[in-house]
């Protein structure tokens, strides 16, 4: 793909070059219409034959003509999206999505080129004229077949293509929303008007409050993106809004803007009930009614963003006005009619306030369709005086009846003992305790007091390593007896993800570690965290961090080294927790692939901390395929820009592919 050529317009589209781009050179004769009625990009239907074969057809979709859209293309991230969602997860999704030939992007030109099956019989819908309740109702099937084989996936939502900087922020549709209501005038009603109004003060805080479970988004799932082909089914075009959030985003845009007020007043929760009902049936779990519901209501608003901002940004028609002036009524009266008004946070209120896990999620929960589906309670801790670290990790792999042990004990100037037992057996699932009992590992973990108080024994053979860096190469260590019987006591606010099912506990850890002959009473700060859902720890590299400072306050932050500005975490103290909003995390490898040093600097605060590793429990993970990730987990002291110290665990993904180093 990336030797053929990108054509900026129509007219180089020849026979030469779409034999290049599908990768067959006979092709001859081709013609090409024009369809759609796209304005950041145009699409065409390209009908060829390949030698004296029978005539066949493509779409070729190129970016605007148009400087002004298409620099808007450019500058919103549209067709970076695009073709990073063609070239990285169209052929995941399969079903709904057309398969795709070519997708190449010219950044710093702006130009870009897609060659994608035709669905040639179906029929394109129509936003202005609206569609059936028959094809609202095939439209939200085919939404399920687009979320189900990706929603709640960690590794995919953390990609740098998906979070991207949406520019469609408050500041900028407070600048846009006069002109509009100027523009428009009497062609808005008053009360439409006044829901705009009301809106966009609250735009940030609603952006930001994102809840589980979170998948993939279209962003402009409506009518002129869809193919209706006469089987009942639809395929979905047009993914330069994708991005990561809440799923509902699409089913509330699609329903509001492209129904009648009167076919989505009489048929709106029905149709909402098939596309949750799909869901089920494809596998998702713990995704209830009420939960579906409440979250459809809350994402109403986002017909308001994309017309505010579409109609001032990109090149005027008359057809795009019809389709904006019907797309507002219509999304308007639903947003009045579902009284979501009351679901947004207080004008210029900002980001909401931080999630908190529920009781009940301190056991374990029916496990989703993915081979990768693993159900993950980790426990660390740091000594006060910071000689000794320790974490142990129980992860629940359902699909594959089997669960990966891991638990580690070092600390400066020790070994680094690792027991790591990647196929141990899966605990039942009646089994409040969890326990594992084999040859070389005994171990149990038990829920005392919900979101209050952990407890966790271990006995076991571990493998002592006087090179904290063998178990990356996966050499075997000396044999030596461990024992722990600590609990993890809660000391700080439970924090839960809205980017996935998870939550992180800072604790305080008391109990006894056995190592040989050498019995340890251990005290210290620590954290402990639980997650469950499809996890592919060889996808995506990341840095998590679990940190504690002398003067009480706690940080954790995770960050995505593709994607500086992206983050999750907090930092909190005295019951008073800040969510974060970005990390930038950086590491020196040293040659062995263990971290020398390291740098976390976190938003909107900018917190910055340095990070001294201080002994190493190392990991080698193997997947069944063949990958491999490297996990230099280290136990650290940490020093703040304004001089505080702290302990704590820092863990590094480093996915190891052909071509990078370590």
């Amino acid at each position: 793909m990336a030797t053929v050529p990108i054509v900026p317009t129509v007219d180089a589209v020849t026979a030469d070059w779409l034999g290049q781009a599908l990768d067959r050179p006979g092709v001859t004769e081709v013609r090409t219409e024009a369809i759609g009625t796209g304005q950041m990009s145009q699409s065409y239907r390209a009908t060829f034959r390949e030698g004296d074969g029978p005539p066949e057809t493509v779409v070729v979709k190129l970016a605007a003509t148009d400087p002004t859209s298409r620099a808007t293309g450019v500058g919103m991230g549209a067709y970076h999206r695009e073709v990073a969602f063609y070239r990285n997860l169209a052929a995941r999704i399969g079903g709904p999505v057309p398969v795709c030939h070519l997708a190449a992007y010219d950044e710093a030109e702006g130009w870009f080129t897609l060659v994608l099956q035709d669905i040639y019989a179906a029929h394109q819908g129509d936003q202005v004229a609206g569609c059936s309740v028959d094809e609202a109702r095939i439209a939200l099937l085919g939404l399920a077949r687009v979320h189900a084989p990706v929603l709640g996936d960690l590794a995919l939502g953390m990609s740098d293509w998906l979070n991207l900087p949406s520019p469609l922020t408050q500041a900028l549709l407070t600048q846009l929303l006069p002109a509009f209501l100027e523009r428009y005038g009497d062609r808005i009603a008053p009360e439409h008007a006044d829901v705009c109004r009301r809106f966009v003060p609250s735009c940030d805080g609603w952006a930001q409050d994102s809840r589980p479970p979170l998948g993939l988004v279209h962003g402009d799932y409506r009518p002129d993106n869809l193919l209706f082909a006469g089987d009942g089914t639809c395929a979905v075009v047009d993914w330069q809004t994708v991005t990561w959030g809440s799923t509902m985003l699409d089913a509330a845009y699609f329903l509001g803007g492209a129904l009648r007020v009167e076919d989505r007043r009489a048929h709106e929760e029905a149709l909402v009930r098939v596309y949750h009902d799909e869901l089920l049936a494809l596998g998702v779990e713990g995704f209830t009614w009420e939960a579906c519901w409440q979250e459809y209501r809350r994402q109403t608003f986002h017909n308001l963003v994309m017309v505010i901002a579409a109609s001032m940004v990109v090149q005027r028609t008359d057809r795009g006005d019809e389709m904006f002036m019907a797309t507002l009524e219509r999304s308007a009266q639903q947003i009045l009619d579902l009284d979501a008004l009351a679901l947004l946070p207080e004008p210029d209120a900002g980001r909401p306030a931080a999630l908190r896990p529920e009781a009940e999620d301190e056991g374990r929960h029916a496990p989703g369709p993915e081979a990768l589906w693993n159900e993950s309670w980790y426990f660390d801790a740091v000594s006060d005086a910071g000689d000794l670290g320790l974490y142990v990790r129980l992860g629940r792999l359902p699909n594959q009846d089997t669960c990966l042990y891991t638990a580690c004990v070092t600390g400066p100037g020790r070994p680094s003992i690792m027991l790591v037992d990647a196929s141990a057996p899966l605990p039942d699932a009646g089994d409040d305790t969890q326990a594992i009992a084999v040859e070389g590992l005994r171990a149990q973990q038990h829920c005392v007091e919900p979101l209050q108080r952990f407890r966790v024994t271990l006995e076991g053979t571990a493998s002592a390593h006087a090179d904290a860096s063998a178990p990356l190469r996966g050499e075997a260590g000396e044999p030596v007896q461990v024992a722990l019987d600590l609990t993890w006591e809660t000391d700080g606010v439970p924090y839960a993800w809205r980017q996935s099912t998870r939550y992180e506990i800072p604790c305080r850890v008391t109990g006894s570690v056995r190592v040989g002959d050498e019995e340890i009473a251990f005290a210290g700060p620590g954290q402990r965290d639980h997650s469950w859902s499809a996890r592919d720890w060889w996808a995506t590299d990341w840095m998590w961090s679990a940190l504690h400072m002398e003067d009480g306050t706690r940080t954790h932050a995770v960050g995505v080294p593709q994607i500086p500005g992206h983050g999750v975490g907090y930092v909190q103290r005295d019951g008073e927790l800040r969510e974060i909003e970005a990390v930038t995390a950086t590491q020196d490898v040293a040659g062995d692939g263990l971290i020398a040093a390291a740098r976390i600097v976190s938003g909107p605060d900018e917190l910055g901390l340095d990070i001294e590793p201080l002994a190493f429990g190392a990991l080698r993970l193997e997947a069944p395929d063949g990958r491999v990730s490297l996990f230099p987990r280290a136990m650290c002291r940490v020093r703040a820009d304004d001089g505080r110290t702290g302990l704590g665990w820092v863990e590094w993904n480093r996915v190891q592919r052909p071509d990078a180093d370590g």
